[in-house]
């Protein structure tokens, strides 16, 4: 990123001139005053200009936006990728992919859509100083996932209660994990819990007698 240092009689002057040479606008920069400059005596006697920092803000739906079309470059088919603007805002951006492959896109289970989310977080993250959540879909993909996630903890409660055994589901990442949690938390007869270290760490159901203590969560 292009930063310039630029001297002038105020700071005004300065900025103005850092802001010509970027040939941006004062909005779309981040400016940090080195030197407030003085004027001196009688203006001239011991004057001072006066010094500022300036380089352009960091966007960071462009920064993950361009890293994800750079992705999409090199590979052999086809894939777009806008931001769905009613999800995105000072905290957060959704990406969505649309592709006619979209199978090798999502991966099992998602699998290969969570790498890609994850690599775009790192990316988005390195360029700004406050963290910014990152989140990418394709064509629905997650909102199809959760609806078979949210079943599968259903119809896993109802074994648990009716077997009177905990019943473990396979390993899933930290934000599925959470859909199974939050789908029966309502529901008193049973409790979840997860168990196991990352990327193995997975989600136990047990009907609430046979759970003695409350355990973590996450």
């Amino acid at each position: 990123m292009k930063v310039i240092r630029q001297e002038g009689k105020t700071i005004d002057e300065a900025l103005n001139l850092a802001l010509d040479k970027l040939q941006i606008s004062k909005n779309e920069a981040e400016v940090k005053v080195l030197d407030e400059g003085s004027k001196g005596i009688f203006g001239i006697i011991g004057s001072k200009n006066a010094v500022v920092e300036v380089k352009p803000k960091v966007n960071p739906i462009k920064v993950g936006k361009e890293f994800l079309d750079e992705i999409f470059k090199k590979m052999p088919f086809e894939a777009e990728i806008s931001v769905l603007k009613d999800k995105t805002n000072d905290e957060q951006v959704l990406y969505n992919i649309s592709s006619k492959d979209l199978g090798i896109i999502i991966g099992h289970r998602g699998e290969t859509l969570d790498a890609i989310q994850y690599l775009t977080s790192l990316i988005v993250n390195k360029s700004i100083e406050s963290y910014y959540r990152v989140l990418i879909d394709a064509d629905g993909y997650r909102d199809r996932r959760k609806g078979t996630l949210e079943r599968l903890a259903n119809k896993l409660a109802r074994k648990a209660l009716s077997t009177g055994r905990k019943v473990m589901l396979e390993p899933m990442p930290p934000h599925e994990r959470r859909i199974i949690h939050m789908t029966l938390r309502g529901d008193e007869r049973v409790n979840t819990y997860s168990e196991g270290k990352e990327p193995y760490r997975r989600v136990m159901i047990v009907a609430e007698e046979k759970t003695a203590n409350k355990k973590d969560n996450n």
